[in-house]
């Protein structure tokens, strides 16, 4: 760090797993180490390891799937209070989730962070259909030992398997088409949620399966046996919760407008509150590493470049939690970024960090290259930076094109544009994409004198752009080394804009004549690039957002670009990056919910037949919609995409539960002949909260889990 070194960067092929490659590409330099060495040659190999961040995620949602795996258990333990129903409830865990792994694994997808995600949200539900059925074997059983002629435990098992296996296998299609959605998202939140989604639907498609084939096996074998005691009583928790659930719902009969009216209240709060929810694409991502870009004024020499990231590397090496810093100036012959030399980017790799810690280590960064000034920086992380560069084209949160015919327009508007972000809360890091100011020489032929001397003006220009450029006059082979042989001016006289005037070119009768004989020669500036898209002129202007909803800045800087910014007849805005790609995300999410929720209307009015039933069931949904709300507001008032796919897993729960309670009440009735009135209300409901109170904690249990590490580096909120 603060000396002169060289970067080598390697990208993997697409496809290629990132962990596998940078092994290999460890096993290989510790190989090269001995020689390098030997040759005088320091290599620092941890700069920017990507599977660094991959394998710290990963192995955070490895904990907190094994956390959540253990919080059901003990929640299966405490309600069920019984060791062999717990045990069987538990198998269908290792067994679901494993079926799913295994369906992933030959569909070619690999154990990432989404798909370890996917399992630890379904950790919960995995163990529902277990919990019901063995439930209902284990009521049946009870009721079974209490007749004077207690029938064989085989009949029971069966019928009593055969009394929820409706309901179990229509809530669990149910929750398929909730989760279809989140299957057909489109562009990088596709790529992302889409894993995730398919995990979650094959984990609870094996714990159905589980369900209707291991799990009444299991409790013919470990309960249907006469030996076995403990089943008669009810677990302690149960009772005691039991007890208090019938007084709970013969209150809630006293006075049902007034509960009905309450919840419909607390429904219409929470729908109202949802505009006011900021949100961004994705939660910020906490990766341990920064990437900083540092721009400097058009035409700034290389040499400056590493003068100044000399002093900014310094000032950041002074940060406690960072831990290394590395330089890239210059650009490589074959690189995939073409940037200029006044473009230059930092490594900045942290200690390891937990809780808040990312975020204070991020503010002492920006507060230490605020003292350059006439610099422009922008500060992001790797993975955030790539998905932003595949949303725009760009490593930033807010695009902002300005599309047009006339360049020195375009400049003037972008100015503006710029000038109106710096005015605006919450925006940092504003660049304008294609500066003005680059030095440049222009060399403008004279006609009258090439045909003078005799020369062709491709000729000229070719012999200038030989002379400072150079051409590829052949190749020289060592082995299997080629190396290009390649002619050009000495570098002595290629360091002043001077000399290029006093140049020898040669006409084909070889007469020598200077190049300031034939073309006039002045300094002038211009850009290093001209910007287009969709074979349009544009100039971009980006920023970044701290300390502000995305959404509600972007839809600000609109407000002000539309009543501010003077834009010429045939020039015009177009805003792209993560908010407008947040904004289509959620449209499509919203669009395939609604044909979901047309097919889930569908099938319930098939399945249940009645009206009613399956209305009840749907009208519990937007009650669920409360709960989602604040635990939005108990995470920060972020709505981000990830948190929307969190209300999908929210109503998948609900709608389960839902079917699951009304497709009891139908089996009282029609099934047992129990007339229905406030007596069959309260006995259903009490009869369901047997598994509920514990498959409902299950069902939270996994999902809390893998916020336990939310701050964590490497970690998603």
């Amino acid at each position: 760090m603060g000396k002169l070194g060289i970067i080598l960067m390697l990208s993997a092929q697409y496809g290629a797993n990132t962990v596998a490659v940078t092994q290999r590409v460890d096993q290989a330099l510790e190989e090269l180490h001995p020689t390098l060495e030997a040759q005088g040659v320091v290599l620092t190999p941890d700069l920017f390891r990507p599977a660094t961040f991959i394998q710290t995620a990963t192995d955070n949602v490895r904990s907190s799937l094994l956390i959540g795996a253990v919080l059901v258990m003990v929640v299966l333990s405490l309600f069920l209070f019984n060791v062999r129903t717990a045990a069987i409830s538990c198998t269908a865990i290792p067994l679901s989730l494993l079926a799913g792994v295994t369906v992933l694994q030959y569909l070619g997808f690999s154990l990432n962070t989404m798909t370890l995600g996917g399992l630890a949200i379904a950790i919960g539900e995995v163990v529902d259909d277990a919990v019901i059925d063995v439930e209902n074997i284990l009521r049946r059983l009870r009721e079974n030992r209490r007749l004077q002629h207690p029938r064989p435990a085989m009949g029971v098992v069966y019928d009593a398997s055969l009394e929820v296996r409706s309901a179990v296998v229509y809530a669990t299609f149910a929750v398929v088409l909730v989760f279809l959605p989140i299957l057909t998202m489109s562009g990088v939140a596709g790529r992302l949620f889409a894993p995730l989604g398919l995990t979650y639907i094959l984990a609870i498609l094996a714990s159905l399966l589980v369900a209707l084939t291991v799990t009444p096996a299991l409790c013919l074998v470990l309960l249907g046996r006469p030996h076995v005691k403990n089943l008669e009583q009810e677990p302690p928790v149960v009772r005691w919760l039991q007890a208090r659930y019938q007084a709970l719902l013969l209150r809630v009969e006293r006075a049902p407008r007034m509960v009905i009216g309450a919840v419909v209240l607390f429904m219409g709060a929470g729908l109202a509150a949802l505009p006011f929810f900021g949100g961004g694409f994705l939660p910020e991502l906490q990766e341990g590493h920064f990437i900083i870009h540092m721009s400097a004024v058009p035409g700034t020499s290389l040499q400056e470049s590493l003068r100044l990231g000399r002093q900014v590397t310094l000032e950041l090496l002074k940060i406690p939690a960072v831990r290394a810093v590395a330089q890239r100036a210059g650009t490589a012959e074959e690189a995939d970024d073409i940037l200029g030399t006044q473009d230059s980017e930092f490594e900045v790799d942290l200690k390891p960090l937990h809780g808040e810690e990312a975020e204070f280590a991020q503010a002492a960064i920006r507060n230490a290259l605020a003292q350059f000034a006439g610099v422009n920086f922008a500060v992001n992380t790797f993975l955030t930076e790539r998905i932003e560069e595949t949303l725009s084209g760009y490593t930033a949160a807010v695009v902002i094109n300005l599309v047009g015919h006339d360049l020195d327009v375009l400049d003037r508007n972008a100015q503006e544009v710029a000038s109106l972000l710096e005015r605006t809360a919450g925006a940092t890091d504003i660049q304008v994409q294609s500066p003005l100011g680059t030095p440049q020489l222009a060399i403008r032929l004279r006609t009258a004198e090439l045909t003078r001397w005799g020369f062709d003006p491709v000729d000229v220009m070719e012999g200038v752009r030989t002379a400072y450029q150079g051409q590829t006059v052949g190749q020289v082979y060592e082995g299997n080394l080629v190396v290009d042989v390649v002619v050009i001016l000495d570098p002595h006289k290629r360091r002043s804009v001077v000399d290029v005037g006093t140049l020898p070119l040669r006409n084909s009768q070889g007469t020598y004549v200077r190049l300031s004989q034939l073309a006039d020669l002045d300094e002038t500036s211009g850009r290093y690039v001209v910007l287009h898209a969709g074979a349009r002129r544009v100039q971009t202007v980006t920023c970044n957002v701290v300390g502000r909803d995305l959404n509600a800045f972007v839809a600000d800087a609109r407000t002000q670009i539309r009543s501010t910014a003077a834009l010429p007849p045939g020039s015009y805005v177009e805003f792209g990056g993560a908010a407008t790609a947040q904004a289509q995300s959620t449209r499509d999410l919203l669009v395939h919910s609604v044909l979901a929720g047309i097919g889930i209307v569908v099938w319930l009015s098939m399945v249940m037949g009645h009206t009613r039933h399956w209305l009840l069931v749907l009208i519990n949904l937007p009650f669920a919609l409360v709960g989602g709300v604040l635990a939005v507001f108990a995470s920060g008032g972020g709505l981000s995409l990830g948190s929307l796919v969190g209300f999908v897993t929210l109503f998948g729960i609900t709608l389960r539960n839902s079917i699951m309670l009304i497709s009891h009440y139908e089996h009282l009735v029609a099934g047992e002949g129990v007339p229905w009135g406030l007596d069959a209300a309260i006995r259903g409901a009490s009869d369901r909260p047997r598994p509920h109170p514990h498959d409902c904690p299950s069902d939270r249990a996994g999902p809390i889990a893998p916020g336990h590490g939310e701050r964590r580096a490497g970690a998603r909120d």
